[in-house]
């Protein structure tokens, strides 16, 4: 029984301790701000990291077309067990002559190819590498717009719920004095029984918003946190105290937004460089209407010497040295079709490049215009809380000298909730959207 209370006593102990200890954990956590979360998703995030393997392969890819330049060297050697060496001087059916050699023969030599024009395949094969590699640069720069954004999507939805909670939790605890105040005054018969069982319906809708909005926190955390690379359930606080800065949106002209488009859109300059590829890829083709010229050397000892007459068990040595012209002839009449076929497919590629043009530009108006709209929401949610707020100062003032009604007073604070939430929601929207522009238009 001792033993027991001491344990319990340790226990109690321990707890009192880690208690304070995980709190001052949770309040040690540093919180976010959003340039923090695009740097840590630079860093970690999946997609771009899968996006620079491409790009590191692309850049591989570059060395071994320049590889491909070297000369083929080889070297070989072979031992074998030799037959008879039988002559039919006198044909097949007669008798033969067995020449005397060797029951077993060698070989050891090198063979070098070296090549002096292909039509210049080799070497444009290196610069379409090298065009594939700067369109995988794009690539990679538009994946992380792509992932700044989601980024920001996420921080900015933590951050809306983050200011619901507070909302809500200020509200629980207006609303919680208010229902003691008017259990107090229907104590004393001022107001019916009604008003408290409103007021208690509508302490019980707040704190039921409380929960899912709580829930909502831990969505977005966990949204955010894989976005950065992190463990999802790995602690997260964010900079939500701070105020949005609408200033410091700039109120461009959408015909600025459009040239900067146009020159840094990784879109329209992945578009562009599918057109250049097309028209190396044409020149390509084109190319195997040239003579292949090729220098050639080959050496080689060979043990017994069985090639020429008189043969010998001796050790013999021969090689040749020379250049090699070989030119296609059925390439004439064969690539006239894939030349045809390789201008058709430049065409549609330089089509599918107005389109992406147009639809950069339809996307850019498109988003402006919901910029515009959302820096206007905001103005329009910022009078709403002046007008509501003086609308609850004013009806709970008639209310408690029993000139108007409680539903007009619950009404009232319900719709000034309401215009916070819609305060912060456009101002999120306002970043969010003009954060997307900028992603569009190829500057984020």
């Amino acid at each position: 029984m001792k033993h027991y209370k001491t344990t319990l006593i340790l226990g109690i102990v321990l707890m009192s301790i880690a208690s304070p200890m995980y709190a001052q954990n949770r309040e040690n956590i540093k919180p976010l701000s959003l340039e923090e979360t695009w740097k840590l998703a630079e860093l970690n995030n999946r997609q771009l990291k899968l996006s620079d393997l491409y790009l590191q392969q692309s850049k591989i890819e570059i060395l071994e077309a320049k590889d491909r330049l070297l000369p083929e060297l080889s070297v070989s050697g072979n031992i074998k067990a030799n037959s008879k060496f039988l002559i039919y001087d006198n044909g097949l059916f007669s008798s033969p002559q067995d020449v005397p050699i060797k029951g077993y023969g060698y070989d050891a030599g090198y063979n070098l190819n070296f090549n002096l024009f292909n039509g210049g395949k080799e070497k444009r094969n290196i610069a379409m590498k090298k065009e594939e590699e700067t369109r995988k640069q794009y690539e990679v720069d538009l994946q992380k717009h792509s992932v700044k954004y989601n980024v920001s999507v996420a921080y900015f939805d933590l951050y809306k719920f983050l200011h619901f909670h507070d909302f809500l939790t200020a509200e629980i605890e207006s609303e919680k004095k208010q229902l003691k105040l008017i259990e107090s005054l229907h104590k004393n018969g001022t107001v019916l029984k009604s008003d408290v069982l409103r007021t208690s319906v509508k302490l019980s809708q707040l704190e039921l918003s409380l929960s899912d909005t709580k829930k909502k926190i831990e969505i977005a955390k966990q949204r955010l946190n894989i976005l950065m690379g992190r463990e999802d359930d790995t602690e997260l606080a964010i900079k939500h105290e701070d105020e949005i800065d609408l200033n410091a949106i700039a109120d461009d002209d959408y015909n600025d937004y459009a040239d900067i488009a146009f020159n840094q859109s990784s879109e329209y300059k992945m578009a562009i460089s599918d057109i250049k590829l097309s028209e190396l890829n044409i020149k390509q083709i084109k190319a195997t209407l040239f003579p292949k010229v090729s220098l050639y050397s080959n050496y080689n000892y060979t043990y017994p010497q069985i090639s020429f007459y008189p043969y010998s068990n001796d050790l013999w040595g021969f090689g040749q040295t020379g250049i090699k012209v070989q030119y296609s002839i059925d390439n004439l009449y064969k690539s006239k079709h894939t030349i045809a076929r390789a201008h058709v497919v430049s065409n549609q590629v330089k089509e599918k490049a107005e389109i992406k043009k147009d639809e950069i530009s339809l996307q850019v108006k498109e988003t402006y215009l919901q910029l515009k709209q959302a820096l206007e929401s905001v103005e329009m949610a910022e009078q709403n809380i002046i007008k509501t707020t003086e609308t609850v100062r004013v009806i709970r003032s008639s209310y408690m000298n029993q000139e108007s009604l409680l539903t007009d007073l619950l009404e009232a604070e319900n719709a000034l909730l309401e215009a916070k939430f819609n305060l912060t929601t456009a101002q999120t929207n306002v970043k969010v959207t003009h954060i997307r522009l900028l992603a569009i238009i190829g500057i984020l």
